[in-house]
């Protein structure tokens, strides 16, 4: 039972946060709780992401974190993309349920790479420091480009440039920096706690399978309690795959080039759902949200098949040895 829970991790924790959901949605005598669990979960998702995040840049030497040619061609497809999915949407005249459509493919194409994508890479054998690198440098991308493209897609009065970019690098940033900043500092002036965390070894991948099982459920909870028509929501979703499955390809294709194919996978693929989602209610028409929403689940899955992948490998690997 152990093993298979090892193995599969990341589908059991999917599968347990929709669970979750539906199990205090339907059961009445839950209902008391419902206000200490959303307290918990508001608490849980940034405090779980926070310790994952240590550990991981923990491995990290900040020295290593250098650009690479990659990041430039990875950066350059999402500007582009975005650009033109803009364009596309100001440009067209359509039914404001197909708008939604493409509004979330946009979402899914400007995300910023997840702050947890470096666990994900460093269990596949990739390299941690150079899409720590690109994460850095995606959630500086969207921070410039989301203020500047989404108004003209959809106009908000209310919302200047320099208080949007003000408040996305606030979402963002110190929970991507402050754990950098604390492994760096364990690193030089406290290195018996360093190696102690670096001690554990795979808490980073359990710690981010309870925060999927959390934002799993809070997908489904979205998902289920939408107005919107069901067909619409299927589009929209659909779209998130087709784009989840082009980022991945795209950025393993050119990681290929640069023999970073894992790291550049990844960082294309792999994004801040949670974010998308927000930047969705903020400046979209907020049904477009369910395009990261579904992400969440596209990437999710695909990471699933490339661990299991990852596992076959090296048991072959091991009994030819």
């Amino acid at each position: 039972m152990l093993k298979f829970l090892k193995n599969w991790t990341l589908p059991v924790a999917m599968l347990a946060g929709a669970s979750g959901y539906f199990i205090f949605a339907n059961f009445s005598f839950l209902e008391p709780t419902k206000p200490f669990v959303f307290s918990l979960i508001a608490f849980l998702t940034p405090t779980l992401i926070f310790a994952q995040l240590l550990l991981t840049f923990c491995k990290v030497d900040p020295h290593e974190l250098m650009p690479q040619p990659w990041h430039g061609w990875l950066l350059l497809f999402q500007i582009v993309t975005c650009a033109l999915m803009a364009t596309f949407l100001i440009v067209v005249r359509m039914d404001e349920a197909y708008k939604d459509v493409f509004e979330g493919i946009m979402v899914c194409l400007i995300c910023p790479t997840a702050t947890a994508a470096a666990v994900i890479t460093g269990k596949l054998g990739g390299s941690a420091s150079s899409l720590t690198t690109y994460t850095l440098l995606s959630n500086l991308l969207a921070a410039i480009v989301v203020p500047f493209v989404f108004p003209l897609v959809e106009p908000h009065a209310d919302i200047t440039f320099f208080s949007a970019f003000l408040l996305i690098l606030s979402k963002v940033f110190p929970l991507l920096l402050f754990p950098f900043f604390l492994a760096w500092v364990l690193r030089l002036f406290c290195p018996p706690v360093h190696r102690f965390l670096l001690s554990l070894r795979d808490a980073a991948f359990y710690l981010w399978a309870v925060a999927l099982a959390i934002v799993t459920g809070q997908t489904v909870r979205s998902l289920v309690n939408s107005d919107a028509d069901l067909l619409v929501e299927i589009l929209i979703a659909l779209g998130g795959l087709i784009t989840c499955c082009i980022q991945f390809y795209l950025g393993r294709r050119i990681g290929s080039v640069y023999k970073d194919r894992i790291s550049a996978g990844q960082a294309l693929g792999q994004k801040n759902t949670v974010l998308a989602i927000w930047m969705a209610y903020t400046y979209l028409n907020p049904l477009s949200s369910v395009g990261p929403g579904s992400y969440v689940l596209w990437q999710n899955i695909f990471n699933s098949w490339q661990l299991w992948q990852k596992r076959k490998k090296d048991y072959r690997w091991n009994n030819q040895a």
